[in-house]
């Protein structure tokens, strides 16, 4: 992909003034036991706070905020398993049009219900045998609605770019940044504002081990495709880069490392136990790596993101039963 082609900073500034009205500034927050366990200082970007319960927002409301009128009239539709589905659904009924969502027939109910109520329309799919991007484009073609992708648009990132640029302003130059891995959006996003805000700033992403199809994309020099991973990080199970993500995470992230569903488990327990946060298991990647030492942060100011507090609370507290044994 040519350069110029990629979102820049200045596409993460000029998101920032399309969402000011409606998205909410999330806050950092500290906790002195992870600073002592981790033997470094941590700055936790609190992204469960943000409107939908989830960064999603921003990119969703930064990429209709930019359509044309005329296509913004006419609908919107999206894929997603459930916070960018919120996030579009939202988005649109703030900018008075409409939105399509499919969702996986196994996306968690909270969610669900979540996009449901902000108005959109649900379709639902068998996410091991059925094609998102098939069905949507049928849908597209069908009804002359645009796509709102859940990662792989310049929009989209430049929107999601918007909670680094909060961080950095808020905590000043980081050492390193650890941010969880989906599709890229939220870390293709916050390598374009790192890179401007603090450009001594090491990147790091993080998968769950059952979809590190990130980790082989940047070994093998090209987007890997995986089957669909079964974990119970449920916003992490996408298939493969983008076009866009992966361009800008090559360039720019240090390494991508992976975690067990039980080391997210007990990064959830953490937050629930010492920092009184209910967050989804996606949210805990990059904590679970680090709380689990696939990264050595000592002596480091750290950045990372929370990415999402939207989960069922049955499964929530099955899980964290889990963390603590029979």
């Amino acid at each position: 992909m040519d350069p110029s082609d990629l979102p820049c900073y200045a596409d993460v500034e000029a998101a920032a003034t399309r969402i000011a009205a409606h998205a909410h500034r999330t806050p950092v927050l500290t906790s002195r036991t992870l600073d002592a366990r981790l033997q470094a200082q941590v700055f936790i970007k609190a992204e469960q706070f943000q409107r939908v319960g989830a960064f999603k927002f921003r990119g969703a409301c930064n990429a209709i905020a930019a359509m044309a009128p005329a296509r913004r009239a006419a609908g919107v539709i999206a894929y997603s398993s459930g916070n960018h589905a919120q996030a579009v659904a939202l988005a649109a009924r703030l900018h008075d049009t409409r939105a399509t969502v499919l969702m996986p027939a196994d996306a968690p109910r909270a969610k669900v219900e979540a996009t449901r109520g902000y108005g959109a329309q649900i379709q639902f799919f068998d996410r091991h045998t059925e094609s998102r991007e098939q069905l949507c484009a049928a849908l597209v073609a069908e009804r002359g609605l645009t796509l709102v992708p859940p990662f792989d648009h310049p929009d989209v990132i430049a929107g999601q770019g918007t909670a680094t640029r909060e961080l950095l302003q808020d905590t000043g130059p980081l050492d390193a940044l650890v941010v969880g891995l989906g599709g890229g959006g939220l870390l293709g996003g916050a390598c374009l504002a790192a890179t401007a805000l603090s450009p001594g700033c090491q990147l790091y992403g993080v998968e769950p081990e059952a979809g590190n199809d990130g980790q082989q994309s940047l070994q093998a020099g090209q987007v890997v495709t995986i089957a669909p991973p079964r974990t119970v990080a449920d916003g992490a199970t996408t298939t493969f880069l983008g076009r866009y993500t992966f361009a800008i995470l090559r360039r720019h992230v240090r390494s991508i490392v992976t975690v067990s569903d039980a080391q997210l488990v007990e990064a959830m327990a953490f937050l629930a136990e010492r920092m009184k946060l209910l967050v989804e298991p996606t949210a805990c990647l990059g904590l679970a790596a680090l709380l689990a030492g696939a990264l050595d942060v000592r002596g480091q100011r750290v950045g990372l993101i929370l990415s999402g507090g939207n989960v069922d609370l049955d499964s929530y507290a099955r899980l964290l039963q889990t963390a603590r044994g029979p």
